[in-house]
């Protein structure tokens, strides 16, 4: 029965996604993809086909649900979705989610469609528009009683020119109980991070959350890229590591970029085997330069890598002079064995240490850019410089709240 009810559903989404609601292939702006047939795109999805049970025809791209007037704590989750380059924006994708009540539950209500009660009365559907925006206005889910599984809402991902949908589950930061799953199952980071960070709006709680569609997606379609890899992705987390403190405001200690300077924007450019120190020198004097005018909202790192006759006081000595040749002010110049070092954790980079640079440029811990090398001209400067503006987001200046 379970089948032939995911098989009308699916009649329903086909005559749904070629009706007047103009969401055809042919008028789509979105480059056709087109996946093996043989295997669903996310590896299937336990529950995802009720987000058509009572879909709207019309869904715009911002969403209410009755947990925003009922429940305990308010919260806006909102931000873009981008293609998987993570810089195209991607309109006309449905997303739709459900989430517990405050008692952990997900309880239903008279409107609540009799197939799709398991997922209760707080779940709802937006559609992102031209410039890949959404927003959902709900209330912050709670746990399940009795339970070590941490709060949580679920995403039922549907872009158009896949032929099914798949999920992406999304936790929260300041939740005690998401260490633990994060321990033990490891962070899956569907579509982007799975964390949520939360900034403070008076009572209201709000979670920017990008989309990267297709990141981490088992059986994804996608284009064998030509371009040099190195650094994760758009939309992945940028990971803690700690590498030795040669010059700057954390001399002399192993303080991590992201632990201590994680909340606003941050550069951390990365010179593996062979360095250019003319170019590097300049890059340091601009970084240093746009890190006194931003103040407090940038945090630029320098790491090098170079794995070649490493040696830790040579490598001291070297940053340690040239920091005070250039007179640098607020940038950190570190340095690691080699990228491949496990004890310093800057492996988990992934960095290609035999090409001239990456700049990964991340917010509130979250990669939102990387350029591979990128040399140092007045019109690459500006580009950082746009890149920091453009990716700030409305809610740069909100504080979060205190957590461990």
């Amino acid at each position: 029965m379970k089948q032939l009810f995911k098989l009308g559903l699916f009649i329903i989404l086909f005559n749904f996604l070629t009706s007047c609601n103009g969401q055809t292939k042919s008028e789509s702006n979105q480059t056709e993809i087109k996946a093996d047939e043989n295997k669903l795109v996310g590896g299937g999805c336990d529950g995802c086909e009720l987000m058509y049970v009572g879909m709207p025809k019309v869904i715009s791209s911002e969403h209410t649900s009755i947990g925003w007037d009922e429940g305990k704590q308010k919260l806006i989750l909102t931000g873009k979705v981008f293609q998987l380059d993570g810089r195209t924006p991607a309109s006309d994708v449905i997303i739709y989610y459900w989430h517990t009540d405050d008692n952990g539950l997900y309880s239903s209500n008279n409107e609540t469609p009799k197939h799709a009660k398991e997922h209760g009365k707080l779940r709802g559907w937006v559609k992102s528009d031209k410039s890949g925006n959404y927003t959902i206005k709900t209330s912050r889910p709670a746990a399940y009683p009795n339970d070590n599984i941490p709060q949580h809402i679920h995403l039922s991902i549907k872009e158009p020119d896949i032929i099914n949908e798949y999920y992406a589950d999304l936790y929260f930061d300041d939740d005690p109980l998401y260490l633990n799953q994060k321990k033990k199952y490891g962070k899956l980071d569907r579509a982007g991070t799975e964390i949520l960070r939360i900034v403070l709006d008076g009572n209201i709680q709000i979670a920017e959350h990008n989309m990267v569609l297709g990141l981490n997606i088992p059986d994804y379609p996608t284009k064998n890229k030509a371009d040099i890899q190195s650094g994760l992705n758009i939309g992945e987390d940028q990971p803690s590591f700690i590498p030795f403190h040669a010059f700057g405001p954390d001399k002399g200690t192993r303080t991590c970029p992201v632990c201590k300077y994680g909340r606003y924007h941050g550069i951390v450019y990365f010179v593996g085997d062979n360095p250019n120190w003319d170019e590097i020198k300049k890059w340091l004097k601009q970084l240093d330069n746009e890190s006194v005018i931003r103040e407090k909202y940038l945090k630029a790192y320098f790491v090098y890598g170079n794995s070649k006759n490493y040696n830790k006081q040579t490598r001291q000595t070297e940053l340690e002079k040239i920091g005070e040749k250039l007179k640098l002010q607020k940038i950190a110049l570190t340095f690691v064995p080699s990228f491949a070092d496990t004890e310093s954790e800057v492996n988990l980079n992934k960095i290609n240490a035999s090409i001239e640079n990456t700049f990964i440029i991340f917010r509130h811990r979250t990669i939102v850019e990387k350029y591979v090398n990128l040399k140092p001209t007045e019109q690459n400067f500006k580009l950082i410089a746009e890149t920091l503006d453009k990716t700030k987001g409305n809610y740069f200046d909100l504080n979060e709240p205190k957590h461990e």
